[in-house]
This record gives structure tokens, C-alpha cells and sequence, in this order.
């Protein structure tokens, strides 16, 4: 079982995400515990601040490091991978996730506002991660990204073994598939027909996995 501990200063965000679907479902087997930490609970003065504005002068506000050491200090184990998601992380892809699909324990830092100060990210993680070449609000997202990414990986989410290993190649990266499901004729409007390919409805299986074969995508990870 992977035990995923977020911390964020909007844990209400994620209520209904992981309440719902294969998710919920994963965690009712006990395949995947998920915590959600609120940071202030880790703050120290009466107000509950997390946040102060930056040094140097700049716009914005920064989540200050002392709450973040705290919390991570209060919820780390022997064997725990540590993440700070920003922008300026490593790419997270289909191998990154297949890696943390191994662990046994992942806490995630989520940032909001102009960002954490720096010192979480040279002295708290272990990896700074990004989810894209674009800027978000925060790091919950991010953290609902990985978390599913990397639960669907793990024997029993899914059903299955066959559902995840089929889409995994060895040399390139993740397969990625066209699907078609019924109707075999879709007509969104008078006179236009959008057909399911002739060969899927053939019961060639040969024919059919040359098919595929051609009309795949390899997302390389």
C-alpha cells in the first residue's frame, strides 16, 4: 500500500476528487491511503499564518519555510520521497510514475501564491516536480495528477493486471489507443455518418491488431 500525505492551506480542494471513482474505490481495498494535511496547523503564531511577503521586496506572498519543516518533520518515515511541486520542476511522465508506484510512502508539498521559499526546496524535498510548461495557482492539481497517475499503476486499482501492462513498452514509452465503442454509426446530424473502421467489427483479431499497431500513439516517458 502507497500512503500519499498532501499538505496544502486548501485542503477542501480536494473533497470530492478522491471521494469518488476508482479512487475512492482503491482506497476502500486499502491499496492507497491518501491524508490531506491543512499547513496551518503548523503554524505557530495565533493567526495561523503560513505566508509572509518576500524579501527583496516583489509582489505577491510566499509560504514561509518553518510550517513546511514542521509538518514534513511531524509526517516523515524511514523511506519517504518528498515533493515540491513548481514550475521549474522535473517533468513528471509515465516513468516517474511507474517509479513512485514502488514507494511506500510520498508526502507532497503544495504551494500557492508567488511560490515557497527556497529553502524548502534545497533543504525539505527530495525532488521539485512539474506537471507541465505552464504556471498554475498552486500545487493541488499537480498533486491529484500524480496521485492517480500513480495509483492506476498499482495491482488491483484498475482490476486487471492486463489494463496497465499492455499500454507499457519496454523500448519507447506508453501506448496510448484509439477506442470506438456503439454505436457502430453515429449520425450527429441529417445526411453526415461517423462509422466505427469496418475492421474492428470484422472479428479478425489478426487484422485487428495490425490495426492498432498502426493507430497508436507512443507517449515517450
Amino acid at each position: 500500500m502507497i500512503n500519499f500525505d498532501i499538505i496544502t492551506i486548501f485542503p477542501e480542494i480536494f473533497d470530492s476528487y478522491f471521494k469518488e471513482g476508482l479512487i475512492k474505490k482503491a482506497q476502500e481495498k486499502k491499496l492507497i491511503k491518501i491524508k490531506i494535511h491543512d499547513l496551518r496547523k503548523w503554524a505557530e503564531d495565533k493567526h495561523k499564518s503560513v505566508d509572509d511577503r518576500p524579501f527583496g521586496g516583489g509582489f505577491g506572498m510566499v509560504i514561509k519555510v518553518g510550517p513546511v519543516y514542521r509538518a514534513v518533520k511531524q509526517l516523515k518515515r524511514k523511506k519517504t520521497k518528498i515533493i515540491l511541486f513548481t514550475p521549474r520542476g522535473k517533468k513528471f511522465n509515465q516513468k516517474t510514475a511507474t517509479q513512485f508506484s514502488k514507494l511506500n510512502h510520498i508526502v507532497m508539498i503544495c504551494g500557492r501564491y508567488e511560490g515557497v521559499d527556497e529553502r524548502v526546496a534545497k533543504k525539505i524535498a527530495d525532488v521539485e516536480l512539474s506537471i507541465g510548461d505552464y504556471v498554475l495557482m498552486g500545487g493541488e492539481i499537480p498533486a491529484m495528477a500524480v496521485v492517480e497517475a500513480t495509483a492506476r499503476l498499482i495491482p488491483g486499482v484498475l482490476g486487471k493486471k492486463e489494463m496497465t501492462k499492455e499500454r507499457i513498452t519496454k523500448k519507447k514509452g506508453f501506448i496510448e489507443q484509439e477506442q470506438y465503442t456503439r454505436p457502430e454509426i453515429f449520425e450527429p446530424k441529417r445526411g453526415v455518418k461517423w462509422k466505427v473502421p469496418k475492421v474492428l467489427l470484422s472479428g479478425n483479431h489478426k487484422e485487428i491488431e495490425e490495426w492498432r499497431k498502426k493507430h497508436r500513439s507512443i507517449i515517450e516517458s
